[in-house]
């Protein structure tokens, strides 16, 4: 298993959620945290499987990526960053996935993930530098 799709992935976005963030997701879910925290996993495990297969197809001139936490510098994030770009284009293929896995409505499976993106960049920010 690679970092990208480590549990720890998941426990870093869900530390960095805190119980404030894990709540609004709890309520936009309409369930409680257990089952926010579940969501969570699932739909970070979906995000960076799809941003990989996202970076495998890309032709190599395009896809300077050499993972999901390689991120070209802080800048490239502050920036919009193509991992930001490639996070946006999986959302509705994940968030399509995740509805399936879960039983959940897609549109409450989107706004999950809108709040995750800028949580998922920031801690891979947060890994890349302390490389």
């Amino acid at each position: 298993m690679s970092e990208e799709t480590s549990p720890s992935l998941q426990k870093d976005v869900l530390d960095e959620l805190g119980d404030d963030k894990l709540q609004e997701i709890a309520g936009v879910l309409g369930t409680d945290a257990a089952g926010a925290r579940q969501v969570v996993g699932t739909t970070v495990s979906e995000l960076s499987g799809g941003v990989q297969e996202e970076a495998a197809a890309a032709p190599p001139e395009e896809a300077p990526l050499q993972g999901v936490v390689t991120l070209g510098g802080l800048g490239g994030v502050a920036g919009g960053g193509l991992l930001a770009g490639m996070l946006a284009k999986v959302s509705k293929p994940v968030a399509q996935a995740v509805a399936k896995k879960t039983g959940l409505p897609a549109p409450a499976v989107t706004r999950v993930i809108e709040l995750l993106i800028p949580v998922v960049l920031t801690v891979l920010t947060k890994r890349r530098a302390k490389k």
